[in-house]
C-alpha cells in the first residue's frame, strides 16, 4: 500500500474525544478526488458512486489491536477488498480512512495509489495495510 498521510484535523479530533480510533468503526472509502490535509470530515471530499461491488460509505475494517508502548500508539487494523460484481467499480486514486462512529465522520488519513486504479468485473484491490508497522502510530 502507498505511504499514509494523516489529515491535520486527526491529532485534535483525537485529543478533544471526537473519535476514539482503537474502538469506534473504522471505514476505508475510495475516491478520484485527490484529499488534502487540510480536509477534515467525510463531506469534504467527493467519494465514488455506489454500485458493482462497491457500497456508499465504504467498507468497515477491522482493528486488531490499539496499544501504546513506551509512549508510542500504535493502530494495526485489517485489509480491506473491494471487489467488482456486476461491472466495474468506478475508476479511484485515493483510498481514505475515516471513523464512521464520529458524529461528522471525522478523517483519519489516506492512501494514494500513485495512478487512476479500475476494478473490472470479477476482479479485486485489496489496500494492504501492515500488519507490523500498523497503519499509523502517535508518538
Amino acid at each position: 500500500m502507498a505511504t499514509f498521510t494523516k489529515f491535520n484535523a486527526f491529532v485534535e479530533n483525537v485529543a478533544e474525544k471526537k473519535l476514539d480510533p482503537g474502538a469506534d468503526t473504522l471505514k476505508v472509502m475510495l475516491t478520484l478526488t485527490a484529499p488534502v490535509a487540510g480536509n477534515s470530515v467525510k463531506a469534504d471530499l467527493t467519494e465514488i458512486a455506489a454500485g458493482n461491488g462497491y457500497t456508499a460509505g465504504g467498507t468497515a475494517t477491522t482493528i486488531t489491536s490499539s496499544a501504546q508502548t513506551s509512549g508510542t500508539y500504535k493502530l494495526v487494523i485489517t485489509d480491506v477488498t473491494f471487489t467488482a460484481s456486476g461491472g466495474s467499480i468506478a475508476n479511484f486514486r485515493y483510498a481514505v480512512l475515516y471513523d464512521d462512529t464520529a458524529t461528522n465522520d471525522e478523517l483519519i488519513g489516506f492512501w494514494d495509489s500513485g495512478a487512476t486504479q479500475t476494478i473490472t468485473d470479477g476482479n479485486s484491490f485489496v489496500t494492504d495495510f501492515d500488519a507490523s508497522a500498523g497503519v499509523l502510530t502517535i508518538a
